[in-house]
């Protein structure tokens, strides 16, 4: 089957080809994750309501437990061992969505990344997500689906990820932009975080991209990669140039590097453990726009 938008965005016509086909290198994972002051549980939720023949994966699950961090990126061993144990391997097309009710993608670009981050090419998004396959009459289930367990052989890309030192060195040795996809008052540091125990800021030298400027909200759906261009164009961000994606914790940090990857830039890095982990680890003159 042909995929359309460059085998990158699905619609649900086309994944419920996909499901009706029952087709075997195909899995369908859903990615749903929600911010810790929601109250949602995405696990119940996905016992009750999933496309049918989703597995489910746990970003919080799939993560470094010791890094103390809520979801950074887990060593290669275990994120093989995980994808293996879902019946993925490493010639399996992997499409994902989530179930969030307003925004058309919010976490499922946070596993296209991961894959993307070891090595797998054949990854896919739902556009529009699970609310969007119900009301274009897409089957729905609580019927849980299981796969034999495959091998899963991941080759870490470096160049797609950064860490605390490097966003620390890059602040006195300017090598790339930080671009914080967070809300613009979050940012300013005039609205509260979602964690109780990380005050609003940002990173000095960042500039802000919020991550609700990717959206078409009346449709539904990612913004065309012409809509893109105008707006990293619009903020002033040159994507000939090195950047870094940062968030509140690496989830939607990864919706810059999709809609970067939309424009035909694939190369742009995630801060993985974002504003949380800056502000927990950097010291005072490193913080911008903390509230007294």
């Amino acid at each position: 089957m042909k995929l359309p938008f460059g085998s990158t965005l699905v619609t649900t016509q086309w994944l419920r080809d996909v499901v009706r086909l029952n087709l075997p290198d195909k899995k369908i994972l859903d990615a749903s994750w929600h911010l810790p002051n929601t109250g949602r549980n995405a696990l119940l939720e996905y016992n009750r309501c999933h496309i049918p023949g989703a597995v489910f994966f746990d970003i919080d699950e799939c993560a470094d437990k010791s890094s103390g961090l809520a979801h950074t990126v887990p060593p290669a061993e275990v994120f093989e061992a995980y994808v293996g144990a879902l019946g993925i391997s490493n010639d399996t097309h992997v499409i994902i969505y989530d179930n969030h009710p307003q925004f058309p993608v919010f976490s499922a670009q946070r596993v296209w990344w991961t894959f993307r981050l070891f090595g797998h090419s054949k990854i896919s998004v739902l556009d529009g997500g699970l609310p969007k396959w119900i009301s274009e009459g897409g089957e729905v289930t609580d019927k849980l689906s299981w796969f034999p367990r495959k091998t899963y052989a991941a080759k870490f890309n470096p160049g797609l990820i950064k860490y605390f030192k490097d966003i620390e060195t890059n602040i006195h040795n300017p090598e790339f932009l930080v671009v914080d996809v967070r809300p613009e008052g979050r940012f300013q540091g005039i609205a509260a975080e979602p964690r109780p125990d990380i005050k609003p800021g940002c990173i000095p030298h960042s500039v802000s991209l919020p991550f609700t400027k990717f959206y078409d909200l009346d449709n539904r759906s990612m913004k065309s990669a012409e809509q893109l261009q105008q707006i990293f164009e619009a903020s002033g961000i040159d994507l000939n140039k090195n950047i870094v994606a940062s968030c509140g914790s690496g989830i939607s940090a990864c919706l810059l590097a999709l809609a970067g990857h939309l424009c035909n830039k694939d190369d742009i890095a995630v801060y993985d453990g974002s504003w949380t982990e800056w502000f927990a680890r950097a010291p005072d003159n490193l913080k911008k726009n903390i509230p007294v």
